[in-house]
């Protein structure tokens, strides 16, 4: 390039040492341009779009008295434009700082003029409570029995209105706040005046090098500090947003004061990062309050606070403890995707709608120690990651468990094994037991829709129109799975010849099978493996219903109070009631009375822990009927149709062991004695003329069903219809199968007899 440029000037020849130094000149020109080429092409639009910002102007007292003359017009509000600018109120400068406050207030507090400081930088500590109007704020008895505020006659009607919300507030929350107690008075004192802001506050990108002071403040009009940052600490204690507030993208580099603040309208702080303490204790937020995308490096003080509507913490990163003790959530608690790195503490919450977990991370430890649920609320868990082994959740003993609520099994297996992993290691066993049933329920509702539901890979052509495809679209679906089956509903989306408007609508119409159990994707089921599921599935069904899958042994307790007065009344009315012709045997009118007696007692208290112990009572008492009436009731009315014609007639058919006289346990013991001389001679036959030997009947169902009784009462082996002895065995089977049901019920509800917990 240098020779082609001493040529053109007529220069042909150089020295070489000029060539070499011009060379080595030309070398370090051109590098330099490339990297300043190079920095210019890949500097992001973000950079100079900062560096434009940062070209800002000081201002002055000349400066700042012609802003105040001339306010802009921005969005419908006048405001005092001083975007751009530096503005330092550091103590050396002394007389600015107090002009400044000085011609603020003056003009903000004569008329609602905003401030707009966007992209400002703000050097010294900020006051801004002292640009608002100074007021009392008391109640003062007016006309009729409800007291009003007493405010600067400045105020225009609607900013009063604005001010008396304030009040209502106050009473409905019963906050102990400066300005709540002087409301609630009728005298006013100094602490009872309060800096009104009239105006629109616009803090976009704003920087604070100091701390910024705006306690006890009431903001008539909005406040914007999106992206604003703070280097040091905030006070915004008992300040009063009365309209939209946002603090999105905001920077708080050290701690941040909200204590007893209340938000009337909605609060943004979504993406917004406290690097130090974030102090909200005793606030309350009126409408919606947007923390999405938040992140607390240091410790979040959320205690006492109220929050009337929804309440957004998705994808909040808690860094160090989060508080939210005593807190009142009034509607949804939205924490999905949050991750607590440290404990997270619910302690005393009141909770009136669900909480979202959904998919939430506790990496430490998440404590609702004597939290309120009402009956809508519940801890939606499906997709928590949540390690027992490191992380804990603590809740009152026996109640954590019901309010855990997952919709789906599939997804959901593990975290429900670690809540009840996680229970068992605090030796709380009711709740591990309730998150073990909510399991069971999930499989048997995956179980009944794989025997119901259509399966897409098995379904003939007319059932796939049935539920709502095409022709042309169940003829593909059944072309398909010839050559590949289905794995799931999205490859139903990969037909051919389905243009865009045919794959919307497909993809809801199947998401609405599937929503509604109508249509399923999986293995075809042959006859056999129907049959083995259908037997799984209606061996869980009562396994749910009549002890809650081992759960509930109250409930097991009430379903053996049923069937054992049932059939207590069954044996004594074939034993005592035989027939009316030729020569009528028939009991007493006491012993009719009392077996009846004894039967509704007895079958009241079972019943009654029936429906206080079941999820489905009505259910589990239908099951309990179907299992315990059909086949007694037909083997009794066979017994009276054909009658009874043998010997023995005026004998008992019950036979009692008389060497004993104790309570047993009778897990090895038969019905019907053995047909034995010396059986005969132990055993007795019931003595019919006594009072209590209605008694007898209820001990023979207590042996036959708990293996357990009084005396060791069994039929005789002559002269015994079969009828009679088909029903006894009959009950004794069942209660081979309820025994094991108690045992395996006690075994998991008691923590000393949990042996077979890991049995399964």
């Amino acid at each position: 390039m240098y020779k082609l440029f001493f040529k053109r000037i007529g220069i042909h020849r150089l020295n070489p040492k000029v060539h070499r130094e011009l060379s080595l000149r030309s070398s370090a020109v051109s590098f330099a341009f490339l990297c300043v080429l190079s920095i210019l092409l890949f500097l992001p639009l973000p950079a100079w779009a900062a560096q434009t910002q940062t070209e800002r102007t000081p201002l002055t007292l000349e400066l700042l008295q012609e802003r105040l003359r001339t306010p802009t017009l921005s969005e419908g509000n006048l405001t005092v434009d001083l975007q751009k600018m530096v503005i330092d109120l550091r103590p050396e400068n002394t007389s600015f700082r107090d002009a400044f406050y000085q011609l603020l207030r003056k003009e903000l507090g004569a008329k609602p003029l905003g401030l707009d400081l966007s992209y400002t930088l703000i050097q010294g500590d900020f006051v801004g409570s002292d640009l608002g109007l100074r007021t009392p704020l008391y109640a003062q008895a007016m006309s009729g029995d409800k007291p009003r505020g007493v405010y600067a006659p400045i105020f225009t009607a609607t900013e009063q209105q604005e001010l008396e919300r304030l009040r209502f507030v106050c009473l409905e929350s019963l906050t102990n706040s400066k300005d709540c107690r002087s409301l609630l008075g009728t005298q006013s004192t100094p602490s009872s005046e309060i800096a009104v802001f009239r105006g629109v506050l616009t803090l976009v990108q704003t920087r604070f090098n100091g701390e910024m002071k705006l306690s006890n403040t009431f903001f008539l009009q909005s406040v914007d500090a999106q992206g604003a940052t703070f280097l040091q600490s905030t006070n915004w204690a008992e300040t009063r947003f009365s309209r939209l507030v946002s603090f999105s993208g905001a920077k708080f580099k050290q701690p941040s004061n909200f204590q007893g603040s209340i938000f009337f309208e909605k609060a943004n702080f979504k993406q917004t990062q406290f690097q130090e303490l974030a102090d909200f204790q005793g606030s309350i937020f009126e409408k919606t309050a947007n923390f999405n995308q938040a992140i607390f490096k240091q410790l979040a003080k959320f205690n006492s606070v109220q929050w009337q509507e929804n309440a957004d913490f998705s994808d909040v990163r808690f860094a160090n403890q989060a508080q939210f003790t005593k807190a009142n959530f009034n509607q949804f608690l939205f924490l999905t995707e949050a991750t607590f790195e440290q404990a997270v503490i619910f302690r005393e919450v009141e909770f009136n709608q669900s909480v979202n977990l959904q998919d939430a991370s506790i990496l430490n430890q998440a404590d609702f120690s004597d939290a309120r649920f009402s009956t809508e609320a519940c801890l939606n868990v499906p997709g928590l990651t949540f390690n027992s082994n490191q992380a804990k959740i603590l809740g009152n003993p026996g109640q954590i468990g019901k309010m855990f609520c997952i919709p789906t099994l599939q997804g959901n297996e593990n975290i429900l094994r670690n809540l009840g992993q996680n229970f068992r290691q605090q030796q709380q066993v009711a709740d591990a037991n309730e998150l073990e049933y909510t399991k069971q329920q999930l499989r048997l509702v995956e179980m009944s829709r794989r025997l119901t539901a259509t399966n897409i890979n098995s379904a003939s052509v007319a059932s796939l129109i049935k539920l709502g495809f095409s022709t042309t679209q169940a003829a593909a679906i059944a072309q398909r799975r010839l050559i590949k089956l289905f794995r799931n509903s999205s490859e139903l989306l990969t037909l051919a010849d389905i243009d865009l408007e045919k794959y919307t609508q497909l993809s809801v119409d199947v998401q609405r099978l599937i929503a509604r159990h109508r249509l399923i994707v999986g293995e075809p089921l042959s006859i056999g493996t129907w049959l083995l599921q259908a037997w799984s599935c209606l061996g869980l069904s009562v396994l749910l219903l009549l002890s809650g899958y081992g759960t509930n042994f109250w409930l097991v307790f009430g379903v053996g109070g049923v069937a054992i007065a049932y059939f207590g009344l069954l044996f004594w009315l074939m034993d005592r009631y035989r027939r009316l012709h030729p020569v009528p045997i028939i009991p007493t009118f006491y012993e009719t009375i009392s077996i009846f007696v004894s039967f509704s007692v007895l079958e009241l208290l079972s019943l009654l822990a029936i429906f206080r112990n079941a999820q489905q009572p009505w259910l589990t008492l239908g099951c309990l009927l179907i299992i315990i009436v059909p086949i007694p009731m037909a083997l009794l009315i066979r017994l009276y149709q054909q009658g009874r014609y043998h010997d023995l007639m005026d004998v008992s058919y019950f036979t009692e062991d008389g060497t004993f006289r104790q309570l047993r346990l009778l897990i090895g013991r038969l019905p019907v004695i053995p047909r034995n001389q010396t059986f005969r001679e132990r055993y007795m036959p019931l003595l019919c003329d006594r009072h209590w030997n209605w008694l007898n009947y209820y001990d023979f169902s207590l042996n036959n069903l708990v293996k357990l009784g009084f005396n060791d009462i069994r039929l005789r082996d002559e002269h015994l219809p079969g009828i009679i002895s088909a029903l006894a065995w009959y009950q004794w089977s069942l209660g081979l199968i309820y025994i094991t049901l108690v045992l395996w019920t006690l075994s998991r509800t008691i923590p000393g007899l949990n042996l077979l917990i890991y049995l399964k």
